[in-house]
């Protein structure tokens, strides 16, 4: 997906920095009232730089208000099927709003993405992406391959008595980020994969099994359980860490008010 990734200020240029660790092509644009040395194109007004550079780009990311975003991206918009996914960031970091082109346009799975990059809670409120409430924490052991990860997920969602369609995300830790086997299992089954930092889960306070292997290896105290209760809302475990052959899977389900 070739993306632009916008912002208006220092801070969501720091924001904006490690979004490009993950998306390393993107083009990067900074207003120009940021005055530290940026290697990116100048703007004066973002709604010019969106007119210009709105069709030229299947993704873009912006670090800025929510408000500005829309003023910004309204005069341009079309079609969901032919209008270019946009996410916006708020320079805190703390979201990663799907707004235009969610499902159809990739900004649900651009989201997630930049989500992961800078340790956001993706907001995806397409109704059929929303709706599901399956999250499946995965950990593994180094080059573990992607037939035997998605056998793993399978075997445990078929004993949590969940089904593939209700996976809203596959979750693991961040030391877990460059782990093909998972990446390669997560396109695959058709799923999300969100990263938790390892930080989140060294702090979490919700109760979940903890492994001494897991400690000595990566410096946390587990991975399958508390990135499926931490990548959710409102989650509970619905099946305990499975172990299966140098991999752990845990499922957890979300409550979701409307669908209770």
């Amino acid at each position: 997906m070739k993306t632009a990734v916008i912002t208006l200020s220092y801070e969501g240029a720091k924001i904006m920095r490690r979004v490009a660790e993950f998306l390393p092509e993107a083009d990067l644009f900074v207003h120009d009232q940021v005055t530290e040395q940026i290697s990116a194109e100048r703007f004066s007004r973002v709604v010019d730089l969106t007119a210009r550079i709105f069709s030229l780009y299947q993704g873009l990311v912006y670090v800025a208000p929510c408000g500005a975003v829309v003023r910004a991206i309204a005069p341009h918009i079309k079609d969901k099927t032919t209008d270019p996914a946009v996410v916006q960031v708020d320079v805190g970091g703390r979201w990663a709003v799907s707004l235009l082109s969610g499902h159809e346009g990739g900004a649900n799975a651009l989201a997630v993405v930049v989500s992961n990059a800078v340790g956001a809670e993706p907001v995806i409120t397409t109704s059929t992406d929303a709706a599901k409430n399956i999250i499946v924490g995965v950990g593994c052991r180094k080059d573990k391959g992607a037939d035997e990860i998605v056998a793993a997920v399978n075997s445990a969602l078929a004993e949590a008595g969940a089904k593939l369609e209700q996976v809203r995300f596959m979750a693991s830790a961040d030391v877990k980020r460059n782990e093909r086997g998972l990446l390669e299992a997560a396109e695959r089954l058709g799923a999300p994969l969100r990263f938790i930092s390892s930080e989140e889960i060294r702090n979490c306070s919700r109760e979940f099994q903890k492994s001494e292997f897991v400690e000595a290896s990566v410096n946390i105290p587990a991975v399958a359980e508390p990135c499926a209760l931490l990548a959710g809302r409102r989650t509970s475990l619905i099946l305990r860490k499975k172990a299966y052959e140098g991999i752990t899977v845990a499922v957890a389900k979300e409550s979701s008010l409307s669908l209770e």
